[in-house]
């Protein structure tokens, strides 16, 4: 649904030239919610602006819908922004008009009757929780309801996609909750592909099918939430689902265990201790629930050196799990001694 291809974006100013996106290739598919994670200063809003051309990329393409919008200009710019919507951080509601007013804006852009317009903007605040709501002004809403209102306004023109630029960084951990819901909801009931953009790992567990990790204007890992779990040293997974914890002596080894499905319900660690009759200790864990599966992450303590430890290590890959060992010199050993 959404192609970036060697998507470049370079400001100039005052001689100087600062590169905020240095050869992006994103594939979003039809019908996923996609989040892009990135710190402040990755690209991440740029490169969302330039899905919709709110920014023009210096270089590269973007097709939307199977239509390279980076070609067109003007009217037919402006008929395929239509449908692409957007919900913003900071909500951008027009104080002075009512909420349903504020609704029917990008309506009346589009040249759509008084009556129709108050009809359609009616049925958007009552599928986004705010029909009780529709008179009363910005000023008297709280943070998640203005949020809603931005996005029944993002929806007034049937987009196919829907845009989402750090909508939930400014609210609290409930009303985020409740707002992620509601794009998940929305994403199900009209078959929206959501592109989201944040800075909080919390969201993209919460949400997201696929991710893509930002830095420095990259694109560094992406694909689905899933495959990123079940990559040897994905830092996106890490950041996900970080576990610490150091070995408690020298002569120990150290693992990361992935649990993905049905792995996180098995009883595998204590099978371990009692298999090979060793003592396993559980130096970190976090478990939830990512794009309806159970996920976990456990970091695992073996008693021994790594040489001493290659059959526990081979029995949890066996298993079906995620093993990673710290350091990178013990990890390429591992993969031998199961094949």
């Amino acid at each position: 649904m959404i192609t970036t291809t060697d998507l470049r974006k370079v400001y100039r100013s005052r001689g100087r030239e600062v590169t905020a996106l240095d050869g992006v290739d994103l594939r979003v598919r039809e019908g996923e919610v996609y989040g892009v994670v990135g710190r402040s200063g990755a690209g991440k809003s740029t490169l969302i602006r330039c899905v919709n051309l709110l920014e023009r990329p210096t270089s590269g393409t973007v097709t939307v819908d199977g239509q390279d919008i980076t070609r067109l200009a003007g009217r037919d710019l402006r008929r395929a922004r239509t449908r692409i919507g957007m919900v913003f951080q900071h909500f951008n509601l027009l104080t002075s008009r009512t909420v349903r007013a504020n609704v029917e804006l990008p309506l009346e852009i589009l040249g759509l009757a008084g009556r129709e317009r108050t009809r359609k903007a009616l049925d958007l605040l009552d599928l986004v929780g705010l029909a009780d709501k529709a008179n009363a002004y910005p000023a008297q809403l709280s943070g998640g309801q203005k949020q809603r209102v931005g996005i029944a306004r993002a929806l007034a023109g049937d987009p196919k996609v829907l845009l989402s630029d750090e909508a939930t960084s400014a609210l609290d951990p409930e009303t985020t909750r409740s707002i992620l819901a509601l794009l998940r909801d929305l994403n199900r009931r009209l078959g929206l592909t959501v592109l989201l953009i944040t800075h909080e790992m919390d969201v993209v567990k919460a949400v997201c099918d696929s991710a893509a990790l930002m830095k420095g204007g990259r694109v560094t890992e992406s694909g689905t939430v899933a495959e990123l779990l079940a990559t040897p040293g994905s830092e996106l997974a890490r950041e996900l689902f970080p576990v610490g914890g150091d070995a408690s002596t020298p002569d120990s080894t150290v693992v990361d265990v992935t649990f993905l499905g049905e792995t996180a319900a098995q009883p595998v660690i204590s099978q371990l201790a009692r298999t090979y009759n060793v003592d396993v200790s559980i130096l970190g864990a976090a478990m939830d629930t990512v794009a309806g599966k159970q996920v976990g992450r456990m970091r695992i303590e073996l008693p021994g050196r790594f040489e001493e430890n290659v059959v526990p290590i081979g029995f949890l890959r066996e298993r079906g799990l995620q093993v990673e060992v710290a350091g990178e010199e013990q990890a390429a050993p591992v993969v031998e001694a199961v094949r």
